[in-house]
């Protein structure tokens, strides 16, 4: 049975700080954002292709806002659904 995750809200995403180690702040749906030890913060997507676990990288907090990032991954779902691996490199 899936966890029940709770949306992030844009607040705890701006106020996110940088540990000794990178963590994960996870949205829903395979959406997270990393926040790096540097203080970077990367928006990541982690899906299934077959009987993998594959990580495809949407681009970073200056880049996309949270809305922007979940518009995104709706996109690459769709297109995993369809059956396109959207990171075949992996």
């Amino acid at each position: 049975m899936a966890r029940t995750i709770k949306p992030l809200t844009a607040k705890k995403v701006e106020t996110a700080k940088a540990k000794e180690k990178k963590y994960k702040l996870s949205d829903g749906g395979g959406l997270f954002l990393q926040v790096n030890p540097n203080g970077s913060k990367l928006w990541r997507l982690q899906y299934y292709f077959g009987d993998k676990r594959k990580e495809y990288a949407i681009g970073t907090l200056k880049d996309y806002s949270l809305a922007e990032a979940r518009d995104k991954r709706g996109e690459l779902r769709k297109l995993v659904n369809d059956g396109i691996d959207i990171n075949p490199n992996c």
